[in-house]
């Protein structure tokens, strides 16, 4: 090999190396793409969802009062009204979830475009700042939903959040409301809040900066395992809505056996009996 072409091979690995140092060009963020966006913490990137997986807001049965709270304060948030962050705990399986976007899509359906839901990752709440500096740029109308947002162990990330609700020099943008569901109402595990009292020197004080954290949501609406009745309900709401054709009692009876095999009786148990119905009887729903 000549001495040029050495030094041609040479230069090209030196370009090859230097693309690969080179950090990708961030993805823009279009917050008129959809209704509906997930936020990438590694890229700064909000990724547009064209299809939100969500049930009509009038099939979650047994939570009617705190489904009309929670759509009272959207609807005026969206109307730019003053509105609170909302903590949505209790019960797994009873529609947390499901009625924030729900309600998310029942305020778009009386103004179309009005509210964006953007969706952040419980590891990501470090995050919180660079997002809530994205979303001040837009005009529009944010929900910045959480599933499942608790905390274990050493994790520090909860002293974030609470800065992000309701304190910091800037603090939360106007445009921006927090919806988070929970299993705790805390948000903290028990052995923290029981660690804290008993090793620090003010028990007190230390379980207080614990459940503070809960402080900074307006509203708490609770949801409880359901009764029987209320299964029912469900079960024979989601039959009549997609038009399963079985009858009502041999219904209830596999009903009140898929329940007992999954040791709980809850929404999301009930959407899965209907999957299976629908599955059996050959019927697509969606």
């Amino acid at each position: 090999m000549t001495d040029i072409a050495k030094l041609e091979a040479l230069l090209t690995r030196i370009a090859v190396a230097l693309e690969h140092q080179t950090p990708p060009t961030l993805p823009k963020n279009d917050f008129d793409a959809a209704d509906a966006f997930v936020w990438h913490a590694d890229r700064e990137w909000l990724e547009p969802v064209a299809s939100i997986n969500r049930v009509d807001l009038s099939l979650l049965q047994g939570v009617d009062r705190v489904r009309d709270i929670l759509l009272d304060n959207t609807q005026r948030f969206a109307k730019g009204l003053p509105a609170n962050n909302v903590l949505l705990w209790g019960a797994r399986g009873m529609g947390k979830s499901s009625l924030v976007k729900s309600t998310h899509a029942a305020v778009n359906a009386e103004n179309a475009h009005t509210l964006v839901l953007v969706e952040i990752h419980r590891e990501d709440i470090p995050s919180l700042p660079k997002l809530l500096t994205l979303l001040r740029q837009t005009q529009r109308r944010c929900v910045l939903f959480c599933d499942d947002l608790s905390f274990d162990g050493e994790d520090s990330s909860y002293k974030s959040l609470k800065a992000v609700l309701d304190g910091g020099i800037e603090g939360r943008p106007d445009n921006v409301v927090l919806y988070a569901t929970s299993n705790r109402r805390h948000l903290l595990a028990r052995d923290m809040i029981e660690n804290e009292r008993s090793s620090a020197i003010n028990p007190g004080e230390a379980v207080e900066e614990k459940v503070s954290l809960s402080d900074r949501f307006g509203l708490w609406l609770g949801f409880h395992s359901c009764d029987q009745d209320t299964y029912f309900a469900m079960i024979l709401g989601y039959a009549k809505h997609f038009g399963l054709d079985y009858p009502e009692e041999k219904l209830k009876a596999e009903a009140v056996e898929w329940a007992i095999t999954r040791g709980a009786r809850s929404g999301r148990v009930a959407w899965q009996y209907v999957q299976d119905i629908a599955g059996r009887l050959g019927k697509k729903i969606a």
